[in-house]
C-alpha cells in the first residue's frame, strides 16, 4: 500500500531524460514507484493530470541560514517548488562560534541576521538548533572560510602562520565531520578578501579529503574575471577538490560579454581533469552588502572599524579617491539600488539608487555613500544591476550550470525592496526562459535545478525521481507557472506550483502552505570514500 499516487502526470525525471506520462507512488517517505499504478493500491491519491512531477528543486547557493530562524515555514521556497536550501555560501555561516571573535563573527553577517540565537558553537549544534524549527523547507549548511579565518584571526588584514592555518584546518575538519555539505569562500569580502591562494588550498584540502564541494563567489567578477577564475581552478587541481563557481556573471558594460569566454575556461580545466563547474540566478542584478563597495583596507577589523574610519575626514577623502578613480564607479552609482537597511536617517531612500540619494542630500555618489554607511551603522543591502541580459542567458544555456537564488528572504510579505531571486529564481526558468522563451527545453531545465545540483553535492537519493530517492517532489501546471516577483514589486509568491512535498509529505498544495513542518537538515556523511546523506525518512 503506498502512501500516496501522484496520479496521471507527466514525470520529467530531473536526468535530463524525455518527459513521460505515469504515476509516482510514494510509501515511508521515499518514491517506490513510478509508472502505472491502480486505483486502490494507496492511501491517498492526487489528481496532477496536465501537470508536470519532477524532483524538488536544490539551491545550490542560498543564505537562509541566517533566516530560517525567523521563518522556518519557508512560503518563497515551497512556492517554487524548492525542497533543499545549500547554505554557508560566500564564506559566511553562522558556525563555528569561538568566545574570543563571536562579536566579529556576528557583525560579519549583521547584513544578512534576521532573528539567529546564536545558541550554538559548532556545526553540529546548529544543526540541532534547525531541526528543532518547524521547518518548510530542507536545509544543508556549508561552513564558510570566512567564519574559519574569524575564529581564528578575527578580522585582521593579515597571513596567518603556520600555528593558525593548522586551527582553521581542524575547525574545518569538525564541521565536515558534522556533516556540512561542504567549504564556502567568499573572496570580495573582508576578512576572505585578505586570504592567500595558499590559505584557500590549504583549507579546501580538507574538504577534498571528506569529498565535499567548494563553492566560492571568486576574488573578481569584473575586470580580472580570468584570473579569479584561474585561482578557483588551481584550487581545484592543487587539491583535488570539488569546485562549484558561485553565481558566475561579469559585471561592468567593459566586462559584458565575457561569459562564454568564462565557460570555455572552466571547461577547459574539466578537460584536464580538473572536477569545475558553476551556477547562477537568472537576473541581470545581483544583491549584497554596501560595504562590498569600498577598498578592503577600509574593512579591516569589520564593521566597528570602518566607522571609526568614516568619523575621520582625511579617511573619507582617501576612500572616496579611490572610488573615484575606479572607471565603473561612474556606471555603478546610478545601478546601486538601496534594498533594505534598518531604521535610521536613511531608511527613507529604501528603493532608490545611490545617484538619487545623492542628488537629494547635495554630494557626490561617493561621499553620499559614506552618509548612507554612517548613518546606517553599517547595515546597508543594496541591489546592483550590473550584468548583461545576453550573459545571462549564455551561462543559463550550459549544460554544466546549475540553477541557483543566492537568495534569503524565506517569508512574504515583509518590508524592504529585496532581490525578486528569492521569490522567483527556479520559476523564472520554468516560466520565462523555457517556456516563453524555449532557451532551455524542459528535462534540461529541470536537470539544471535537480541533478545537477545533487551530483555537485555527491549526493545520489534527492535530485531525480527514481524507485528509493527521497521523495521530495515538486509538481507544477507548465502553462501557468510563472515569477510574478519584479524589481519594483519584488513581495510576490511564485504562480504555478501545485504540490510540493518533502519526504512524500505536502508542505505547499494548491497555492497554500499546508502547515507540515517536514523539513529537516540534511547532514553529509563520509564511509570509505563514498558520500550519501544521513536523513530520517519517516
Amino acid at each position: 500500500m503506498y502512501d500516496l499516487v501522484l496520479k496521471g502526470g507527466t514525470v520529467v525525471d530531473g536526468t535530463g531524460a524525455r518527459a513521460r506520462s505515469a504515476d509516482v507512488g510514494i510509501r515511508d517517505g521515499r518514491i517506490a514507484e513510478i509508472g502505472r499504478i491502480g486505483r486502490g493500491e494507496a492511501r491517498r491519491y492526487a489528481d496532477v493530470a496536465g501537470a508536470v512531477v519532477c524532483p524538488g528543486f536544490i539551491d545550490l547557493h542560498s543564505h537562509a541560514d541566517y533566516t530560517v530562524f525567523a521563518a522556518p515555514e519557508a512560503v518563497t521556497q515551497s512556492a517554487q517548488g524548492v525542497t533543499t536550501l545549500v547554505t554557508g555560501n560566500c564564506g559566511f555561516s553562522p558556525f563555528p562560534v569561538v568566545p574570543e571573535h563571536a562579536e566579529e563573527l556576528r557583525s560579519h553577517g549583521d547584513f544578512l541576521d534576521d532573528g539567529l540565537t546564536w545558541e550554538w558553537s559548532t556545526a553540529g549544534e546548529y544543526a540541532e538548533a534547525v531541526d528543532r524549527l518547524p521547518l518548510g523547507v530542507n536545509i544543508a549548511p556549508q561552513v564558510g572560510h570566512s567564519a574559519l579565518r574569524i575564529a581564528v584571526l578575527g578580522l585582521d588584514d593579515r597571513q596567518p602562520d603556520a600555528a593558525e592555518l593548522a586551527r582553521m584546518r581542524e575547525l574545518a575538519r569538525a564541521a565536515l565531520a558534522d556533516g556540512v555539505a561542504g567549504l564556502s569562500s567568499g573572496l570580495i569580502y573582508a576578512p576572505a578578501s585578505y586570504a592567500a591562494p595558499e590559505e584557500l588550498a590549504a583549507v579546501a584540502a580538507e574538504a577534498a579529503r571528506f569529498g565535499r564541494v567548494y563553492s566560492t563567489h571568486i576574488r573578481d567578477e569584473g575586470d580580472y574575471l580570468d584570473s579569479a577564475i584561474d585561482e578557483a581552478i588551481e584550487v581545484g587541481r592543487s587539491t583535488g577538490v570539488r569546485v562549484e563557481i558561485s553565481h558566475l556573471k561579469a559585471v561592468g558594460p567593459a566586462n559584458w560579454g565575457r561569459v562564454a569566454a568564462a565557460m570555455e575556461q572552466i571547461a577547459a580545466a574539466r578537460g584536464d581533469g580538473v572536477d569545475i563547474r558553476a551556477d547562477q540566478y537568472p537576473y541581470a542584478a545581483g544583491s549584497t552588502t554596501l560595504t562590498t563597495r569600498l577598498p578592503a583596507w577600509s574593512m579591516e577589523g569589520g564593521v566597528p572599524e570602518l566607522l571609526r574610519r568614516l568619523s575621520d575626514p582625511a579617511v573619507c577623502d582617501r576612500i572616496v579617491a579611490e572610488l573615484e578613480a575606479d572607471d565603473m564607479w561612474s556606471f555603478l552609482a546610478p545601478r546601486i539600488v538601496v534594498a533594505d537597511t534598518p531604521e535610521g536617517p536613511f531608511h527613507r531612500f529604501v528603493g532608490q539608487d545611490l545617484a538619487t540619494i545623492a542628488a537629494a542630500i547635495g554630494e557626490t555618489p561617493a561621499r553620499a555613500m559614506l552618509e548612507v554607511l554612517r548613518g546606517q551603522r553599517g547595515t546597508v543591502s543594496i541591489i546592483m544591476h550590473g550584468m548583461a541580459e545576453d550573459d545571462v542567458r549564455t551561462a543559463l544555456a550550459d549544460p554544466a550550470v546549475a540553477v541557483a537564488s543566492d537568495g534569503w528572504v524565506l517569508s512574504c510579505p515583509g518590508d524592504g525592496m529585496p532581490h525578486p531571486r528569492s521569490f522567483g529564481t527556479f520559476v523564472r526558468v520554468l516560466g520565462h526562459y523555457t517556456r516563453d522563451e524555449g532557451l532551455l527545453d524542459l528535462p534540461t531545465a529541470v536537470a539544471k535545478m535537480t541533478s545537477l545540483p545533487a551530483s555537485r553535492l555527491g549526493w545520489t537519493d534527492r535530485g531525480v525521481l527514481r524507485p528509493g530517492a527521497v521523495a521530495d517532489i515538486a509538481c507544477f501546471d507548465p502553462d501557468r507557472v510563472g515569477d510574478p516577483a519584479t524589481f519594483s514589486e519584488p513581495w510576490q509568491l511564485a504562480e504555478g506550483v501545485i504540490h510540493t512535498l518533502l519526504r512524500g509529505q505536502p508542505v505547499w498544495e494548491d497555492g497554500a502552505f499546508t502547515g507540515a513542518a517536514a523539513g529537516q537538515v540534511v547532514r553529509t556523511v563520509s564511509e570509505k570514500g563514498r558520500i550519501r546523506q544521513h536523513h530520517d525518512p519517516s
